[in-house]
């Protein structure tokens, strides 16, 4: 059922003064590139590749303890979306020329053993997860991406979408997806105004990407905000709210997609950037019914929701009530991962 579009004003003149790049010959353009001027920052993240393998994990589910009474037979096709921060994953290539563990250097640079390693992990967690669409955060190249596809099914993901910033050892955002591509726009360089004054820019590329799955119009953005490591919440929050601009603009654009954003949001659903997603009430958080078994990540003992999914309640499909899964193993992370993942189903438009 079509939902009455409610827009929030405020949010939507933001996109009035700010531009965003579509990929030459896509569909709609704006002003921007892909590359921008941010380092990219580790957040509380693993620094070398895990000695996990698959037999000795063991997956667990979060199971939601809300009313189980509810009707979720699906009312029509349904497709499943998944959001995995990989972690680190780092190609053969030291671009920073700073690659040495002992020295404290962000950049990694793995052996080709450790390299395809990290690969075969990754993909077997994707795998795992049985997804139409996947989000991924913090993906280096398209060297990376190639070598997961090369230890993918073949044929399964015909989609495979990076996010490249263009900078010495960034770890980006990706796309994967078992459909048609239609369109491929990056927000990167929007001006997003500060709590403060003056604007700054989305940390990593804000990755919209535009599909049909099963014939039928699907939009998708895969996000990573900027990390809680030499914290900077103000930007985060820009981030936030330009996401929320952004979205709100692409449902209202195209009411007859399902409109989903996922990733690594890095805080809470009760944080104020989460809350500039949620509080305009175009955005819904899907694992809410799913608490308090819908953290995703864990340090120093403390568990928190950071990675998330949230559906444009404006736009077309919807969630299907209590699919919200948790993927994670014994270390609270997944595989090679240190980040769990977090994977709902969605009736199609």
């Amino acid at each position: 059922m079509q939902i009455p579009r409610l827009f929030s004003l405020p949010l939507l003149a933001l996109l009035a003064a700010c531009g965003a790049q579509a990929d030459p010959a896509r569909g709609r353009t704006g002003s921007g590139s892909d590359t921008g001027t941010t380092q990219p920052d580790s957040g509380s993240l693993d620094t070398g590749v895990a000695d996990t393998s698959p037999d000795s994990s063991e997956d667990t589910t979060a199971d939601s303890s809300e009313d189980t009474t509810q009707d979720t037979t699906p009312a029509g096709p349904t497709i499943e979306i998944a959001t995995w921060n990989t972690a680190r994953f780092f190609d053969r290539v030291c671009d920073s020329g700073r690659c040495d563990a002992a020295q404290n250097d962000y950049e990694e640079l793995p052996s080709a053993a450790q390299f395809q390693y990290k690969a075969s992990q990754l993909a077997t967690g994707i795998t795992r997860q049985d997804a139409d669409i996947m989000l991924l955060q913090e993906v280096e190249s398209q060297d990376c991406i190639d070598a997961l596809i090369a230890a993918l099914p073949a044929g399964r993901w015909p989609v495979a979408v990076l996010g490249e910033m263009g900078q010495d050892a960034s770890v980006d955002v990706a796309v994967l997806a078992n459909g048609e591509l239609v369109n491929v726009i990056r927000h990167r360089n929007v001006p997003l105004p500060l709590p403060g004054g003056g604007s700054t820019t989305f940390t990593r590329e804000f990755l919209e990407v535009e599909l049909l799955i099963q014939g039928r119009p699907v939009t998708v953005f895969s996000a990573h905000f900027r990390s809680k490591s030499n914290d900077d919440p103000a930007r985060r929050l820009a981030e936030a709210r330009g996401a929320a601009a952004i979205v709100a603009a692409s449902a209202a654009a195209s009411p007859d997609s399902l409109v989903v954003l996922g990733g690594d949001l890095n805080d809470t659903p009760d944080s104020e950037p989460l809350l500039a997603l949620t509080s305009p009430g175009i955005l819904v958080r899907v694992a809410a019914d799913i608490v308090p078994n819908d953290w995703t990540y864990a340090f120093n003992s403390q568990r928190d929701a950071i990675d998330h999914l949230l559906i444009a309640n404006t736009a077309s499909g919807g969630y299907v009530a209590g699919s919200a899964t948790v993927l994670r193993d014994a270390t609270g992370g997944l595989l090679t991962s240190d980040h769990a993942s977090l994977r709902a189903s969605f009736y199609l438009p």
